[in-house]
């Protein structure tokens, strides 16, 4: 009920249309954080949810206010649409029943589909039950003239029929366009193919497409990127605690660190797969908060720390890559993980959505910041810095059984649904981020965020949280503290255990197809054909060769 009373509030403040946008931004944070995802961390684990627990509970109130603000303006007069015979909206200059009646106009109207819309029409023309059934897609639609216009929207989607399961929105980069907003709805066919045409009509929107989901498409194989290039369009930034919206961020009122994010942040966004990775001129004081963090972590980890961390640590020590005094550049430290375990580094301007970090994985390269937590805060970050990324990620991405057990995280997540992607992200908070292992019967920290954060490092291995064996199938549904350290925490015996336990879990769910990463061509492959099976069986039989070979040799007596 507070979920539903808060965005009530927000959409009635909105749909006023005397809202700065900057306000309207640092309202829906507020928002958030009221409702249980506050801005101390942020997490894959707070996107997956926000979609698929939040904005579930508010869905029929934002339709509720959505009519309330339509029946009280003249901006969009509509005809009340019967179940079995919708209208189009009065301002439009055709009728969709009509384009709907007559396929002869189809050719003609629909001459700039894109290609899921095609698919979606095709699928709508094979029968009346098909052209009636009830999909999901995500619509697109870029806002010329604010969130004002987000109650046109609204009012189409109940027009057709539609039901909003999901909405965001965030700043657009485009010229001409305020927002850009994603919002997803679950409506049949028919209806939807005439939401999108409807909505192209209106001046006020700048372009709107169809990313459709569900029963629209194939869905024994779902789009998603299947080369490392691909990952420029997977850069879906989530808007959460920025220094230029948020009053709590310990640089809101500093000027010169928000232009400086800012400044970073473009950097990340210009950036094109096959580029070389950006060179940062840090600061004096970014590199002093780099050095008191570092000395720190330096300190703590030879006792509190897993092995494999600490080995790599002192290694890149000795490389000239961890010093005190100076960040480490993202570019050398990718070269080093390509050397080790075949990880590379890609810049990301912040929080990326839990779906487009984890694809990431899959090809083993990892999306890092490059901005730097501000000084007034160096032991605590709210939002991943690159403090967090270099100490907390990097050591154990050179490691080879860790690089693959994030490896397998990323390549599960492919073509997963909604639901699967949130119990990953979960796997992935209790594990990469926050996980703890046995080793000669003592709990040590292989964690990102503990060893990071000092504060809950020396909580995590101490008596007072709940450690529990990490078992995939019961951590992946397991709530998650944000706001303060962590009740419970997973211990799991080895890394070998843990990628053995996930493999077992993963091949359970839901996904109809099996995908694997050929390191030759460095693309993924869905394994869906005898000949792709008997590719694959091939290049095992001379794995396996080459096995058997080495055993024989290393058993035959030195002479």
């Amino acid at each position: 009920m507070e979920a539903k009373l808060n965005l009530f509030s927000v959409l009635k403040t909105i749909f006023k249309m005397h809202t700065e946008p900057q306000q309207v931004i640092q309202i829906l944070l507020n928002c958030e954080e009221e409702n249980g995802y506050p801005s101390r961390r942020r997490s894959l684990v707070d996107d997956a949810r926000f979609e698929t627990i939040v904005v579930k509970q508010t869905k029929q109130t934002v339709l509720d206010e959505a009519r309330v603000k339509a029946n009280d303006s003249d901006s969009l007069e509509v005809q009340q649409v019967p179940d079995q015979h919708p209208q189009a909206v009065d301002d439009l200059p055709y009728d969709p029943e009509e384009i709907v009646s007559n396929g002869a106009q189809d050719d003609e109207t629909d001459a700039g589909l894109t290609e899921e819309e095609v698919v979606l029409q095709n699928a709508a023309s094979e029968s009346p039950e098909a052209e009636k059934e009830v999909v999901r897609a995500a619509v697109v639609v870029h806002l010329r003239d604010g969130m004002g216009s987000l109650g046109r929207i609204l009012k189409a989607v109940e027009t057709f029929h539609g039901t909003v399961v999901h909405l965001e929105s965030r700043q657009s980069r485009s010229d001409g366009v305020m927002f850009d907003v994603l919002i997803k709805v679950d409506m049949a066919r028919a209806n939807l193919l005439q939401l999108i045409r409807s909505l192209r009509q209106t001046a006020s929107f700048g372009s709107v497409a169809v990313l459709a989901e569900n029963n629209t498409v194939n869905v024994k194989a779902p789009w998603f990127p299947k080369h490392a290039s691909e990952l420029d369009n997977c850069n879906h930034l989530m808007t959460k605690y920025e220094p230029d919206l948020d009053m709590n961020h310990p640089g809101f009122a500093d000027q010169v660190y928000r232009a400086r994010r800012k400044e970073i942040a473009e950097i990340a966004f210009s950036y094109k797969y096959g580029d070389p990775i950006p060179h940062i001129n840090y600061t004096e004081t970014e590199n002093k908060t780099w050095s008191a963090v570092f000395a720190r972590v330096k300190d703590l980890m030879q006792k509190h720390a897993c092995s494999e961390y600490v080995a790599v640590f002192h290694k890149l020590e000795e490389e000239k890559i961890f010093v005190n005094g100076r960040i480490p550049q993202l570019q050398e430290m990718s070269d080093f993980l390509r050397k080790n375990t075949g990880f590379t580094l890609r810049p990301a301007a912040g929080l990326l959505t839990a779906r487009d970090f984890l694809a990431s994985l899959a090809f083993r390269i990892f999306q890092s910041t490059q901005y730097v937590r501000h000084i007034n805060s160096p032991y605590h970050t709210p939002e991943p810095d690159c403090i967090h990324e270099l100490l907390g990620h990097m050591p154990l991405l050179a490691d080879p059984s860790f690089a693959q057990f994030s490896q397998e995280i990323g390549l599960a997540s492919l073509g997963a649904s909604d639901e699967e992607i949130e119990k990953l992200s979960t796997v992935y908070w209790f594990t990469v981020e926050f996980g703890l292992c046995k080793e000669n019967n003592e709990v040590k920290a292989y964690g990102a965020g503990l060893l990071s954060a000092y504060g809950e490092l020396l909580h995590a291995i101490s008596d007072k949280p709940e450690h529990r064996a990490f078992e995939p199938a019961s951590t992946a549904v397991q709530p998650y503290q944000d706001q303060e350290y962590q009740p419970i925490y997973y211990v799991a015996e080895s890394f070998e255990d843990a990628k053995e336990k996930f493999r077992r879990w993963v091949s359970t769910m839901s996904r109809p197809f099996e995908v694997r990463f050929n390191p030759h061509t460095e693309r993924v492959e869905v394994l869906d054909s005898v000949d792709k099976l008997d590719t694959l069986v091939s290049q095992l039989n001379t794995e396996i060769l080459h096995l058997t070979n080495a055993i024989a040799k290393l058993r035959q007596p030195f002479c």
